[in-house]
């Protein structure tokens, strides 16, 4: 008896530890003052990541989302990482246009992509979607 109470002890001695560190770093992680990176941060960490510069990661993004969804829902993501970086305005243009080039390819014609212009970088998304008409 005296043997097993031993044995107990020792792994407990073992495991105890482990489970203990294993639970405060996930305590720690999911704290609920702890906020979740913004959209811009990661895309600054993964263009880094990639040796990409945050535009084009971010114009890729878009790209993506045209693809997936529409290209209204890629214009607020546009607008919205302007809005939250402005080191991106100088590209947002450029970026606009060649979403409103994307639209025109997914949807075929130039008067279906226009349906999705938004006044984002002026009036760069309809140039876009009107150079490739």
């Amino acid at each position: 008896m005296n043997q097993a109470l031993r044995h107990i002890g020792r792994s407990l001695a073992i495991a105890l530890p482990a489970v203990l560190v294993l639970s405060g770093t996930l305590a720690v992680t999911r704290v609920p003052w702890a906020s979740e990176p913004s959209e811009v941060q990661m895309l600054t960490a993964a263009a880094e990541q990639e040796q990409q510069a945050p535009h084009e990661l971010l114009r890729d993004q878009l790209h993506t989302t045209l693809r997936q969804e529409d290209p209204s829902v890629a214009l607020t993501a546009l607008q919205t990482a302007v809005d939250e970086d402005p080191s991106l305005a100088p590209h947002c243009a450029d970026i606009a246009s060649s979403l409103g080039e994307a639209a025109v390819e997914k949807y075929g014609s130039a008067q279906r992509a226009q349906r999705f212009a938004r006044p984002v970088c002026d009036t760069s998304f309809a140039a876009g979607v009107a150079g490739n008409d």
